[in-house]
């Protein structure tokens, strides 16, 4: 099995948020990538660059399948929130050896619209034009949709290393039945690698349920685990290490074979 695992991050942070998973993985003898996102590299208290609003989801994919290309390889995706989506995009694409889904987002075609969504993000959504802004969620709408199992002592220090993220990349997501483009819409026949949903049962961004219908998506090739008293922040939460471990595990049990690795089209 190919021992490369590129993580691929959320909304608004970059790939520091990864620094516990790569330091498990990187100790049981992977080599982990955490490529940041376009326009995702600059200050979090600093105005956001001027095009990172109407930044494409497809933007963001097709930056990391340059990479991936680049190292003449599949690789282990491994993503986390809007990076899952990204995962499952480039996975449809022939770009992955596995999948590794962590509260990932959901595909055009499942619907994400449950009340704990809503009442997160109805601020953001209800933005004028969101489709062609940069935003970034209060304090208190951050605590309630991500860091709800997170210490209370340890949520500003987290908040305060939130940046802006792209409204359009929003948009894609949350309103796919409106996108003409049909930009986060992926082909579940194209994934021909074992792919490992994960979700949180309180989870508020990406609830289990949703999480389950992104596995039955992909059938046979699925993996669906559920993980009790964690939400959508998992990576970071206490506890954490049980969920990378179980990853872990399934990667060690997955079969890959080695003539798969290399990249096609």
């Amino acid at each position: 099995m190919n021992k490369t695992i590129m993580m691929i991050h959320g909304m608004g942070v970059g790939g520091w948020i990864w620094k516990n998973y790569q330091e498990f993985f990187e100790q049981k003898g992977y080599q982990c990538l955490t490529p940041i996102l376009r326009y995702h590299d600059r200050d979090p208290q600093s105005p956001p660059h001027p095009q990172l609003g109407t930044t494409s989801i497809l933007d963001y994919a097709d930056d990391l399948e340059n990479e991936i290309r680049r190292l003449d390889e599949k690789q282990i995706l491994m993503g986390h929130s809007m990076g899952g989506l990204i995962a499952q995009i480039l996975g449809s694409r022939g770009l992955a050896s596995a999948l590794v889904l962590l509260c990932p987002a959901a595909p055009a075609g499942i619907s994400m619209f449950k009340w704990s969504i809503i009442k997160g993000s109805w601020r953001t959504m209800g933005q004028f034009a969101i489709w062609r802004k940069p935003f970034r969620p209060t304090f208190d709408e951050v605590v309630y949709s991500i860091l709800n199992k997170i210490p209370v002592e340890q949520r500003r220090a987290l908040y305060d290393k939130l940046g802006y993220e792209s409204g359009r990349a929003m948009w894609e997501i949350a309103c796919w039945f409106l996108d003409s483009k049909k930009t986060t819409k992926i082909d579940a026949s194209k994934i021909t690698s074992p792919v490992l949903a994960i979700a949180g049962s309180e989870d508020r961004v990406t609830p289990a349920s949703v999480v389950k219908k992104i596995a039955e998506k992909y059938g046979t090739k699925s993996t669906y685990k559920e993980f009790p008293d964690h939400a959508h922040y998992m990576i970071g939460e206490p506890g954490w290490e049980k969920i990378a471990q179980d990853i872990h595990d399934w990667l060690q049990i997955t079969s890959v074979e080695s003539s798969d690795h290399q990249v096609t089209g």
